[in-house]
Parts: structure tokens; C-alpha cells; sequence
């Protein structure tokens, strides 16, 4: 019996347990939310596709996505990711993985977690929408606005108010999930 999922997952096995396991699921440990981040800014000009593809290989390049160790990368360690063949080896967005580490633990320091700094702009509450079809679906919101603008001026790169976007719909800030998906929370 096929699922009627949200469009975008349709068709691929590992799309689709993304969508089905992770997508639109509420994010709370920092650990988890600093990967998100970081395969978000990868994703950039990509498919999420590719990014899912290469997450393993991600995860093995990057430390476990352990934003300790990739704040204090050297630039040694840069260009062997540069070198990396099993990741996206784009300079500028190796560079951002280490300044949005370094800019996390300030956050993580001034707020006693990046979770509560980052869930306090919906209230510590998931933002449900009742969308019928993906294009509906907004790429930006003036919240994803107000948070790109908040993140660069604590330093954050390649945080775009779509990034931020599809960075919230992936840590369950935002359940985009169309009305008639499995997934969509009156659907449960």
C-alpha cells in the first residue's frame, strides 16, 4: 500500500524514512540540532537528496558532528576536508562549519543551551501548518527571517532566512507536513 506523503520524499526509500522518522519532528538536544544546522548549510544550492546521501560520510568527516572538536579545527584539518570526496568540499562552507561551531558554544554559554535559545522563538511549541500542497508550502516566513538576522549578527554564516527555513522544518520548529500525510499530526 503506498503512502500518501508529502510529494518531495516520493519515490526514494532513504527520502522517504527522512520524511517519515525525522522530518518535522521536534529537536531538542543540541548535539542533533548542531548536525541539522550544519547539513543544512552543506545543503545550500543542493538537493537535500545529496546531503542524505553523504550524511554518514558527513558525520565520519566532521567528528560526529561535535561542534567542540569543529570549533577548534586548524586549517590543516580544512584542507583535508577540502580534500574529502565523500562530502560537499565547497571551501566557504567547510569554513562556516567551524565559525557556526564556534558560534553555537557562544550561544550554548550565554543561554545554557542552544535548544533554549532556539525553541524560545516559538515559544518552546512546534508551529503546525494545514497546508494541501507543496506549493503552498512557503520557502521563507518573517519568523525564519527574524532568526537568520539574529544568527548572523551572533557571527552565524550561511544562515539565509530558506536555510533557517528548512532548518526549522527539520528540527520539528515547523510541522510542514501536507494535511492528507501520515505524518501531519491530525493525521495520527
Amino acid at each position: 500500500m503506498k503512502l500518501n506523503r508529502c510529494d518531495w520524499c516520493q519515490g526514494d526509500p532513504l527520502y522517504e524514512s527522512y520524511h517519515d522518522t525525522e522530518w518535522g519532528v521536534p529537536v531538542w538536544e543540541d548535539q542533533r540540532l548542531f548536525e541539522l544546522l550544519l547539513l543544512e548549510t552543506f545543503q545550500a544550492g543542493l538537493s537535500w537528496i545529496t546531503i542524505l546521501r553523504k550524511r554518514t560520510n558527513f558525520s565520519t568527516a566532521f567528528d560526529q558532528f561535535d561542534y567542540h572538536k569543529i570549533a577548534s579545527y586548524t586549517d590543516h584539518k580544512l584542507l583535508q576536508l577540502q580534500g574529502n570526496a565523500g562530502i560537499i568540499r565547497n571551501k566557504l562552507k567547510i569554513k562556516a562549519a567551524v565559525t557556526n561551531a564556534r558560534a553555537f558554544i557562544q550561544i550554548q554559554e550565554e543561554f545554557g543551551s542552544f535548544s533554549a535559545y532556539y525553541w524560545k522563538w516559538s515559544d518552546g511549541k512546534s508551529i503546525i501548518n494545514h497546508f494541501k500542497s507543496m506549493k503552498e508550502v512557503p520557502a521563507t516566513t518573517p519568523l525564519s527571517e527574524t532568526i537568520s538576522k539574529d544568527l548572523k549578527k551572533r557571527g552565524f554564516t550561511f544562515v539565509g532566512s530558506t536555510i533557517v527555513y528548512a532548518f526549522m522544518q527539520a528540527t520539528g520548529m515547523v510541522n510542514d507536513h501536507l494535511i492528507t500525510c501520515p505524518s501531519h499530526p491530525n493525521q495520527r
